[in-house]
């Protein structure tokens, strides 16, 4: 292999010189009307060595000797007319101090440069047309026909990429663009056909059996529009990776890959400021609740990468806490990690574990997430997500913690449920204690896609079963996001949080559920209604129709980052030292009734779904709650 290479550069090292000759020579001959007078021709061969010697350093400076002649791009170009006008600066300045410029003639210089670098570069493009016929030419079955959606740079490369891979059965028939300047003009010999809205009509017209879309950058609605005309079409489409996902450099028809139910919410890549989040988090030590959950493992695996002094995994799911070990060990082995099995409602464990490390960030997202579970276990979701989240602040204080993080939900906003109720209080707990040298930040999303409370996992199980899929309503919709651009948010939104604020992200455009479902069905391979119904069940109790990330009396100021704002609340005080300690005993005897009453004084704008709703609305609870004010 290595002397086959040195064969292959000296033969370019050698066409290449011959053709500087060829060049030197016809300079000459056009300098005279095409005729060399006689006294010419030794200041020509005398002074030929000193100009092949001062190109082969130039093209060696400037690469044009381990350029491929097979492939050919404008860079290779540039080289050419680089290590020319370097070679040409080299033979006049050699010219001058060793020769002198005395009868010779200075258009030379200019000519020669001129043909030379025209020479070499055709030279270069005639080889890779050739080669490029050829590879087209050859014995190819063509199987099937394509369109490529987006005749941009990837898709110009993808299409390169399909007409030279040696064995590809796949001919693209043309390009799908909605730029109108494109429209009925030919990209690298291959029409522009039309635009996105064309495609059903574009694909039964030319017999197309796969559309690829080439647009990496493609937004989710942009998306979603494509696929949706795909599927009216009945055709087989597969997407280029994000721009997250690609390798630098050439795209590869092999890196085409089914659309991903995440790729129809795509938004704009998160951009954080890379240097605050670090500032926040190398050299410390962080603590993470939750951390075997979706959102918690996130954080863990992204906190990791800012270098952390320590990185203390809390959860008490032991098969969770040990793969995500085994996982950051592998990716980060020289983070240090400290694997904890605990519960957020053992005062004495956290504080034990706070004693050892002494955390100075604390992530809190363990918590009680699934609404109708919440509804059912009241009292259960009361003491993980209110006394859990109170038990870990009071720790973050008493052991010199400097930020706490709280991540809380869209349901928190005029709750209708018990799990938006509690991560309510919850806000309001950390709220409260903003008073020290530890800063308390909220930072409040909707639904995170694909975590294990997202209806995702729910849609592709009843899929691999063969349906039907479920969905509570026709017009119910909800925020989403990924699990990785929410873990990077919450780490923006930490390293900007001065502390008592409630920071909100910026969600995009809610998203119908009953349209997930169907794309979802489709991205299975099937069709929804005909092969997996799509059945509506009636919204389950606590369920909203449609979220919302901000509520009555609450303020939205902008931050430096275009996803995060912030909240400012009401001050209100509302006295967690006074009631906290009755919503425990309520929780220790058992009392659903009376622990509602009290979260429904801290939060009137709770209202609770039918079933509970009994608990506040008697004559008993009327004196409950009167009794709680006075309190």
């Amino acid at each position: 292999m290595r002397s086959r290479r040195r064969y292959h550069t000296a033969v370019i090292v050698v066409a290449t010189l011959l053709w500087a000759t060829v060049a030197y020579v016809v300079a000459f001959a056009l300098r005279f009307d095409m005729s060399i007078p006689p006294a010419f021709v030794p200041i020509v061969l005398g002074t030929l060595p000193l100009l092949l010697g001062c190109k082969s350093l130039a093209f060696w400076r400037t690469g044009v000797f381990g350029n491929s002649w097979r492939h050919v791009s404008l860079r290779d170009i540039e080289d050419i007319a680089r290590g020319n006008v370097l070679g040409t600066t080299l033979f006049l300045g050699s010219m001058v101090f060793l020769h002198g410029l005395l009868g010779f003639p200075r258009a030379i210089f200019l000519i020669d440069l001129l043909l030379c670098t025209t020479a070499m570069s055709s030279i270069r493009i005639a080889a890779h047309v050739m080669n490029e016929r050829s590879d087209r030419t050859g014995v190819r079955r063509i199987e099937s026909l394509a369109l490529i959606v987006g005749a941009g740079s990837a898709g110009i490369r993808l299409l390169e990429e399909i007409e030279t891979r040696r064995g590809s059965t796949v001919a693209v028939v043309g390009f799908v663009d909605d730029d109108p300047a494109k429209n009925g003009l030919r990209v690298c010999g291959v029409p522009v056909l039309g635009r996105v809205d064309d495609l059903p009509e574009l694909v039964a017209t030319h017999d197309v059996s796969e559309v690829l879309i080439a647009i990496p950058s493609a937004s989710g609605p942009i998306l979603r529009r494509i696929i949706q005309h795909c599927t009216e079409a009945n055709v087989r489409h597969r997407v280029l990776p994000t721009l997250g996902e690609l390798v630098q450099g050439r795209v590869m028809y092999t890196q085409m890959r089914e659309v991903k139910v995440d790729d129809l919410l795509a938004r704009e890549p998160v951009r954080l400021d890379l240097a605050r989040v670090r500032s926040l988090i190398a050299g410390r030590t962080v603590l993470v609740t939750g951390a075997a959950g979706s959102i918690g493992s996130e954080l863990c695996r992204q906190l990791a990468a800012h270098r952390p002094e320590r990185l203390v995994l809390y959860d008490r799911h032991e098969n969770g806490v040990f793969m995500l070990e085994m996982e950051l060990r592998a990716r980060h082995p020289d983070v240090a990690l400290e694997p904890v099995l605990g519960d957020v409602l053992l005062e004495d464990q956290l504080a034990a574990v706070f004693a050892a490390h002494r955390p100075e960030l604390v992530f809190h997202a363990a918590a009680y997430k699934h609404v109708p579970m919440a509804e059912r276990n009241v009292l259960e979701a009361v003491r993980n997500n209110v006394i859990g989240t109170h038990n870990v602040a009071q720790a973050a204080i008493a052991y010199g913690a400097k930020e706490f993080i709280l991540v809380s939900t869209d349901k928190a906003v005029r709750p209708t449920s018990v799990m938006g109720l509690t991560k309510r209080v919850a806000e309001l707990v950390v709220r409260e204690l903003q008073d020290g040298d530890c800063r308390f930040v909220a930072v409040r999303f909707g639904n995170v896609l694909g975590s294990s409370g997202s209806v995702v996992p729910l849609f592709r199980e009843q899929i691999a079963r063969g349906g039907p899929v479920t969905v509570t309503d026709p017009e119910v919709t909800r925020y989403f996001m990924t699990i990785p651009e929410a873990a990077q948010l919450i780490l923006q939104a930490a390293a900007i949080g001065n502390g008592g604020e409630i920071f909100i992200l910026e969600m995009g455009e809610p998203v119908r559920i009953a349209d997930l479902a169907r794309q979802l069905i489709r991205l299975s391979g099937f069709e929804p209604d005909d092969d997996i119904p799509v059945v509506f069940t009636g919204l389950r109790p606590g369920e909203k129709m449609h979220e919302e990330l901000v509520a009555d009396g609450e303020e939205v100021d902008a931050t430096h980052h275009d996803r995060i704002k912030v909240l400012r609340p009401g001050q209100t005080p509302c006295w967690p030292e006074i009631w906290l300690p009755r919503l425990q005993a309520c929780v220790r005897a058992g009392d659903v009734r009376m622990a509602l009453q009290l979260l429904r004084i801290l939060v009137p704008a709770y209202h609770p779904s039918a079933a509970l709703a009994t608990y506040l609305t008697d004559a008993d609870g009327d004196a409950a709650v009167d009794d709680g004010r006075a309190a």
